[in-house]
């Protein structure tokens, strides 16, 4: 399974979002820190689900990081995240 995919579904089984947007942005990273090969380096992702409405700003995304777990999380480089309610 891609990261992407991953990332996905992973995000989806957490929170059940109302929006959810995962870009692989890698390609625009080529021949910086972190890129690899194949892509799968960097992502944008886009949520919004009612869970984060009462969360402060790091709460969100600890949950969000939380909920892709550490393993998934360390094949990442570079993650952009844009958490609301």
């Amino acid at each position: 399974m891609h990261i992407r995919d991953q990332i996905e579904a992973n995000l989806q089984a957490a929170f059940n979002p109302g929006h959810l947007q995962v870009v692989d942005d890698s390609e625009s990273h080529r021949g910086h820190a972190g890129w690899r090969e194949g892509g799968q380096t960097h992502f944008n992702v886009v949520i919004r689900a009612d869970v984060f409405r009462d969360q402060s700003r790091l709460a969100r995304h600890r949950a969000v990081h939380a909920a892709l777990g550490a393993d998934l999380v360390a094949r990442i480089h570079a993650l952009s995240l844009d958490i609301g309610a």
